[in-house]
């Protein structure tokens, strides 16, 4: 009897020592996608469950917007330079009229201050100029890493607007194990503690390490937030995956 008894009473004595929770994979590099400016979309070029290198378009803005005001400008500055040559072909003429006396000298320098102003101003609409054609650059918008599109928000046509969501590029090479514990067992845990980690729909096992303990926004729930770290190795490992964790409390 008391050979049956002792395999039961070492069972529960090993699970005293550990504390099973259920956790969470997620990514702790989670980037909302935007562009800088307002345009209609031209052309989308991934969906949710793309996976997409650094440096790929995602989606590009029609360039309508900015030709037309590229083209103002344009008119604007070789308005603005036939004024100056003209200016400056009156100032040669009125400078030989000055040497004759034939005008004042108030008059040439009037036309001088004009001449300058005109060059300020050629100056002022190039650099407009320059401006707007950076922004050609960013009609592209481009995966700033590796990584999976989760959520999708945008379709050609649409008006894309400047900071409005169009992606969410999670990186899957930065990924967590998220998961609550409750406070009662705050002091069996620390930073940089060692506990077994499962993701049963993939058949993955491994060792993780705590990287964060952070309070609960909830006080109510009296539990806190703990974020495990591990190495994916080469298993496929998606945010939102289930997973248990052990915590062998005599560690």
């Amino acid at each position: 009897m008391l050979k049956l008894l002792l395999p039961a009473i070492l069972s529960i004595n090993l699970f005293a020592n550990q504390i099973e929770l259920s956790g969470t994979v997620i990514s702790d590099n989670e980037k909302i996608i935007t562009s800088r400016n307002m345009g209609y979309i031209k052309e989308v070029y991934v969906n949710e469950g793309s996976s997409v290198k650094k440096g790929d378009i995602l989606y590009e803005i029609d360039s309508s917007n900015i030709d037309s005001n590229k083209k103002e400008i344009e008119l604007n500055l070789q308005i603005l330079q036939n004024q100056a040559n003209n200016i400056e072909l009156n100032l040669k003429r009125y400078k030989n009229l000055l040497a004759q006396d034939l005008v004042s000298l108030y008059e040439v320098e009037q036309m001088e201050l004009n001449l300058t102003n005109t060059k300020n101003m050629i100056n002022i609409t190039k650099a407009k100029l320059d401006e707007i054609k950076t922004q050609y650059d960013y009609l592209k918008i481009k995966a700033p890493n590796d990584g999976l599109i989760i959520k999708k928000s945008v379709k050609a046509g649409e008006l894309s607007m400047p900071a409005m969501p169009a992606f969410i590029l999670t990186d899957l090479s930065s990924l967590l194990i998220k998961s609550d514990i409750s406070e009662a067992n705050l002091n069996d845990i620390k930073i940089g503690q060692e506990v077994d980690i499962e993701i049963s729909s993939i058949n993955f096992k491994d060792k993780g390490k705590i990287s964060s303990i952070i309070p609960n926004t909830n006080g109510m729930t009296h539990s806190f937030v703990i974020k495990i770290s591990f190495d994916k190795k080469d298993f496929n490992v998606y945010p939102g995956m289930y997973s248990k964790v052990l915590i062998d409390l005599k560690k």
